[in-house]
């Protein structure tokens, strides 16, 4: 019974951990870095501040953790992507699909909260892991005839992501479609 009781325990901790994240996010979307109180959080979560304080101890540091949390899922969600089915080339088109759609989400974000929460380490590891994750698709794609070989895979994937930035500013999906196809074929374009 004891195991049963922790388990329980945790899995209530967890879904209140959860659902502070997804009220400070949902808050600092709407309202921007500043707009964001230890109360409206709690309020919105559904706690009272004395659960929150538990958990956090201060907004700054609950927007970290759900940025985190979302780098994570993003990574996840290509990861995915990567492992599906077809030809390096098509797989690679798919991840910079799906990674251009990211880009586009993340374009009506506060100035202020992006600045606030893209300086931190996990985020340059986190964009040090798509980077690999793009290369190892274009080191299968060089190997297999898919992709151009005259140049380093890490130099090629590093274009992919910097090309791809550009998808924020894309107004719809059509606009996406036409970034990747630009991209891919820079990729398979012979010297």
């Amino acid at each position: 019974m004891p195991k049963l009781w922790n388990e329980t325990i945790e899995a209530h901790r967890s879904q209140v951990r959860e659902a502070i994240l997804d009220a400070a996010g949902a808050l600092a979307s709407d309202r921007g870095l500043r707009g964001v109180t230890m109360s409206q959080i709690a309020e919105r979560a559904g706690i009272g501040r004395a659960t929150l304080y538990k958990y956090f101890s201060d907004v700054e540091t609950i927007l970290r953790t759900w940025h985190v949390r979302r780098i994570d899922g993003h990574l996840r969600e290509l990861a995915a992507v990567r492992d599906g089915v077809g030809t390096p080339g098509e797989r690679l088109a798919a991840v910079l699909t799906s990674y251009a759609h990211i880009a586009r989400q993340s374009r009506g974000h506060d100035r202020e909260l992006v600045t606030f929460l893209h300086p931190d380490e996990q985020v340059v590891h986190a964009h040090n892991q798509l980077r690999e994750l793009i290369g190892q698709l274009v080191e299968e794609g060089v190997r297999s005839g898919d992709l151009r070989h005259d140049m380093p895979a890490a130099e090629l994937a590093t274009y992919s992501l910097h090309a791809l930035g550009a998808a924020a500013e894309a107004g719809d999906d059509a606009g996406i479609a036409r970034l990747v196809a630009l991209t891919m074929g820079a990729l398979t374009s012979r010297p």
